[in-house]
């Protein structure tokens, strides 16, 4: 079969997507940034999710584009919850109504469902999410090596666990299809504790700066409504899980310290982070 590259439908900071072959699957082409050994890896993970039966698109094979490395992918047609948060924003702006911070306007809840749903399989021949971090936390800029090892230690006291986790929380890597969740970006996935995945996803929405060239009333939404998001989304997985926000606490520095390796985030984002981080190691000691 002669493989044929579609239109761009999508870029992130680390692949570009187009069609392929015949619109019924998607080829991520890595950008000069990522490796081969990456996508690998992403390919493996999202097969392992799959066999899981997680609502995942259905991963085919990894090929090679005019030198490009690439993974193909069914096609998914839906708008992320990302998109959805914006265009929300920007209608209630439109509209001119009172900003109603009680409405789930980052679909917490679903977020939540779909977390427990993929922290419910216990999986073998995943990289290790405590190793991960750490490896991450002694790369990362902005903290001396005593604070490092501060959040290292407070990492090393956590009890060890074996469940499926996806590493990567984003609005923008859940896809909603007819308002069922299907979640993308399987590179950062591993084998560990859930608490450290809603960690993720609490310092996100606590603490993200959204890229300037968004409209401007999505920052106002999600300035108005961060804390009632976070309660929701804990809510809703502790209904489902009994975990709660006081486990998910002693997580925080470390999946915060992880975080400042991160490309995509501002410095500005990181110096809050950092901040936070110092606040809970001077705590704990």
């Amino acid at each position: 079969m002669v493989h044929r590259l579609g239109n761009k439908i999508g870029e992130g900071g680390c692949a570009e997507v187009f069609e392929w072959e015949d619109g019924s699957k998607i080829v991520k082409l890595a950008k000069p940034n990522t490796i081969t050994a990456a996508l690998e890896a992403e390919l493996h993970h999202c097969r392992i999710a799959w066999a899981c039966g997680l609502p995942v698109p259905k991963p085919y094979d990894l090929v090679t584009v005019e030198g490009r490395s690439g993974i193909v992918f069914e096609r998914i047609d839906g708008e992320t919850i990302m998109k959805r948060f914006v265009d929300r924003a920007v209608e209630q702006s439109r509209m001119q109504k009172p900003l109603d911070v009680m409405e789930d306007f980052v679909d917490a809840r679903i977020t939540a469902q779909l977390f427990h749903q993929i922290h419910s399989h216990s999986v073998t021949h995943m990289p290790s999410q405590r190793e991960n971090i750490k490896h991450n936390i002694v790369e990362a800029q902005y903290l001396s090596e005593a604070e490092k090892a501060a959040v290292i230690a407070q990492l090393d006291r956590l009890p060890m666990k074996q469940q499926l986790c996806h590493g990567d929380p984003n609005p923008g890597n859940i896809l909603l299809r007819d308002n069922d969740a299907v979640i993308i970006d399987w590179n950062n996935a591993s084998t560990g504790n859930p608490e450290a995945d809603l960690a993720e996803y609490i310092i996100m929405i606590r603490y993200a700066i959204l890229p300037p060239d968004l409209p401007h009333e999505a920052t106002v939404v999600l300035d108005a409504t961060r804390e009632r998001s976070i309660q929701v989304f804990m809510e809703e997985y502790e209904k489902l899980s009994g975990i709660g926000y006081a486990d998910i606490e002693p997580w925080i520095a470390p999946v915060a310290a992880r975080k400042l390796i991160a490309d995509a985030i501002s410095d500005a984002e990181k110096k809050m982070l950092v901040n936070e981080i110092r606040r809970r190691i001077t705590t704990v000691r």
